[in-house]
């Protein structure tokens, strides 16, 4: 007798249906499943086995042949175990219930307990697009899967809790969805605590405004990780769609919390700078995100950049463009999205004090040249905002004055952001960061001054056609803060002030 239900797989960001499907006939006793199966799944046998014997059922005596179709799709994890239990049961008569209208996930323990899987999120998304109406997956797992609305999802800690409720001895409601608002990170470090650095604070504020990336170049202890920590505190709050896309790169890596259902709160990702390439872009044989992806509608903050293996700094300059990093593997390529803004920070030289006001560099010429070739010019090029982090005075310092708080920045920000979602309606730009050139004739109006000022210093200063770009989409934003449609020509200065310290330590 042939059994199948359904369950679902992931490869990458792309889930897919499985049909579990189980044959049991006489001939010399063995397990095998086939489909493209890697070692988890072969392992299932030994899970299977275990659980059904420890549950009180009998396993066939008999040839068992598990089939996971699609037969030409690569399956990986432990993902099907609960689906391939429930399929033995059925077709060995020990069980009968329909599973119409089902789906299964779930990792079996030899005591049949079910443990939690990655990519629960996705998955359950595919299952509602297929039509699929009740999903059974881990109770670990099931905060993350409520949040799919049109379809009802029952979190399981037991296989015999499922067998009950599928044989209607017990009955079990469908998770809901709980207070979203309950997993904002209501402890973000907030500009108020900054004391002076008011250049640095307008040029990041422009940051977030029209989502550039960004350079902070100073001496040590200047403030320039305290800044960048403060990002998220900013950034326009995440719309729904950003919420699960952000939250399923979480599932599929294993880093979701179990009792946070959905990421509200906007990433802040700061690798050290021993990470490998593969950490920052993704990899392994089937390829997991990276550090790039896990900041995706966030922040990715490089501190100390120059410290970076120079392959993986290199690895960041196609994802700034493209917003997106494809991983290609034996096994296939994988795309994960990385509409990320990057906040890098550095010394100006290996003692950190070159050009420091008070303070001798005690570097040679030649160490200070070699310290900053290590950051080629074509990712500095890409950096659309240059910001030179001074000392901060004593006065400062001990000023009793309050800062301006991360909350009225924000304010602006998202007056800055409204005007770019009504500019962009519709084309599937979400900032001024990516703006693409077809866009610039009627997104960016300039007064005859700024023109005057813009190609004055394009050929003056030899800027390359992507510096045009980034001072164009910055001084856009700088007008969208003062609520000014028309690009004037003290907003384009601000925009080539920000471009401007590539000459002062790259071209000395």
């Amino acid at each position: 007798m042939v059994t199948a239900l359904k369950s679902v797989g992931l490869f990458g960001m792309n889930a897919f249906t499985v049909d579990v499907e189980v044959d049991i006939f006489r001939g010399m006793p063995g397990f095998d499943i086939v489909g493209l199966a890697d070692v988890a799944i072969k392992e299932s046998r030994d899970r299977v086995h275990s659980a059904v014997k420890n549950c009180g059922y009998e396993f066939p005596n008999a040839k068992i042949t598990v089939n996971l179709a699609p037969a030409d799709v690569k399956k990986s994890g432990p993902i099907y175990d609960v689906a391939i239990f429930l399929a033995i049961l059925k077709s060995s008569g020990q069980l009968e219930v329909g599973f119409n209208d089902c789906a299964f996930i779930g990792e079996l323990s030899l005591s049949g307990e079910i443990r939690g899987v990655n990519g629960v999120l996705p998955m359950t998304i595919h299952a509602k697009e297929q039509g699929i109406k009740n999903i059974f997956v881990p109770y670990d797992n099931a905060t993350e899967a409520s949040v799919v609305d049109g379809i009802n999802v029952f979190g399981l800690k037991h296989i015999d809790e499922l067998i009950a409720f599928m044989t209607k001895s017990i009955t079990l409601s469908p998770i809901k969805a709980t207070d979203l608002k309950a997993a904002q990170n209501i402890f973000a470090p907030d500009f108020s605590e900054v004391k002076g650095q008011s250049d640095a604070r307008r040029a990041l504020e422009i940051a977030a405004a029209g989502g550039h990336n960004a350079i902070l170049i100073g001496p040590p202890g200047a403030g320039k990780s305290m800044l960048a920590k403060r990002m998220p505190g900013i950034l326009p709050d995440m719309t729904f769609e950003e919420s699960i896309e952000t939250t399923k790169i979480y599932s599929i890596a294993g880093l979701l919390d179990k009792d946070t259902p959905l990421i509200t709160a906007r990433p802040f990702r700061a690798p050290h700078h021993t990470v490998s390439p593969a950490g920052l872009s993704g990899g392994g044989s089937i390829p997991v995100p990276g550090e790039i992806s896990l900041a995706h509608n966030g922040v990715l903050f490089l501190d100390e950049l120059p410290e970076f293996n120079r392959t993986a700094m290199e690895i960041l300059r196609q994802p700034m463009e493209d917003h997106k990093v494809t991983i290609s593997r034996a096994r296939g390529s994988l795309t994960y999205p990385c509409r990320t803004m990057i906040i890098a920070a550095m010394n100006p030289c290996p003692c950190g004090y070159f050009g420091h006001p008070t303070r001798p560099c005690s570097c040679s010429d030649n160490a200070v040249s070699k310290y900053l070739s290590k950051v080629s010019g074509p990712l500095l090029d890409r950096l659309d905002l240059h910001i030179e982090v001074q000392p901060v005075e004593f006065d400062s310092i001990s000023s009793k004055e309050a800062s301006e708080t991360s909350a009225e920045i924000k304010k602006r920000v998202d007056k800055a952001r409204a005007l770019q979602h009504e500019r962009f309606k519709g084309t599937g730009v979400f900032s001024n960061s990516e703006m693409p050139p077809s866009m610039y004739n009627k997104a960016c109006p300039l007064d005859k001054k700024a023109f005057e000022l813009l190609k004055g210093s394009f050929e003056r200063l030899g800027l390359s056609a992507r510096a045009y770009d980034r001072i164009l989409k910055v001084s856009r934003t700088i007008a969208d803060l003062d609520q000014s449609e028309v690009i004037t020509a003290h907003h384009v200065a601000e925009a080539i002030q920000y471009r401007s310290l590539d000459r002062k330590y790259w071209q000395r």
